[in-house]
């Protein structure tokens, strides 16, 4: 197997504490990440940026990174030719929701309905939410999966709470845990599917990609690539774990953060 692409997440992947590339996990400073980052674009090995971040954040991060593209929103938004030119998925919004999702969903009550269900264990992700198209950003500590079920009761199964993740550094009162990251959007979309769109458009085939990220949200890639690196940190979430150990093609990382990020560059280079 030749690697031609490699499908990065960012927070709680490629960067670290603070959202710092080159911090290892205690908050050291490390050039293992950018090292691994330098011998993947020697290597010519694309490199694709996978996130929940809006497109105006990744256009800026793939310049930054020397990025050959990005897939944005939780794979909504697909960019390339550094951002000039992309494509928008939709999944099962319905046909009368066209254009801007977050702002139609804004305008019917829907956001605020939901925020108000769940006063003091859900907010917005401020500022970071602002700008998003498709998908409304929120942090917290919910029942997933009652959330989803209180969305079908009010007509809106076509929407869907996912969860991307721990918001590492980030307290939020009243939660029994750590807070996490949500993106309300709507069904039929995900990170992998947006791999699937991308890997197409490029005339390549998933033996041809390589996939890294550290929460349950990014295991969706998994399926659409040759091989999945889940960062230490994701993997000693226990449930994250489990998911991970049904995969038959992911590997477990030795290390947190970056240096995790670095073994999957590495496997790129030297596969």
């Amino acid at each position: 197997m030749t690697t031609r692409i490699l499908y990065s997440d960012l927070d709680g992947t490629m960067v670290g504490p603070g959202g710092c590339f080159v911090r290892a996990a205690d908050r050291s400073m490390t050039r293992e990440p950018t090292d691994a980052l330098i011998a993947l674009h020697e290597a010519d090995v694309a490199l694709s940026l996978v996130s929940g971040r809006t497109r105006a954040q990744l256009q800026e991060a793939a310049r930054i990174f020397g990025a050959d593209g990005f897939i944005a929103e939780m794979g909504a938004i697909i960019g390339w030719d550094h951002g000039r030119r992309s494509s928008m998925l939709s999944g099962q919004t319905p046909a009368e929701f066209s254009g801007p999702l977050v702002a139609q969903l804004e305008s019917l009550g829907l956001v605020d309905a939901l925020l108000a269900q769940y006063e003091g264990r859900l907010e917005h992700h401020a500022p970071w939410h602002l700008g998003h198209e498709t998908d409304v950003m929120m942090h917290g500590r919910v029942d997933v999966a009652g959330v989803n079920t209180w969305l079908v009761e009010r007509g809106y199964g076509w929407l869907i709470l996912v969860d991307n993740g721990r918001l590492g550094g980030t307290v939020m009162g009243g939660l029994d845990g750590p807070p996490h990251i949500y993106h309300l959007m709507a069904r039929g979309i995900s990170k992998g599917i947006g791999i699937a769109s991308d890997l197409e458009r490029r005339g390549l085939m998933p033996s041809d990609a390589v996939a890294v990220g550290d929460s349950l949200s990014d295991l969706e890639m998994a399926p659409h690539v040759e091989r999945f690196f889940l960062v230490r940190n994701g993997a000693d979430v226990p449930d994250i774990r489990t998911a991970a150990e049904a995969l038959p093609n992911v590997t477990i990382c030795d290390g947190p953060l970056g240096a995790g990020w670095a073994q999957a560059a590495r496997f790129c280079v030297h596969d």
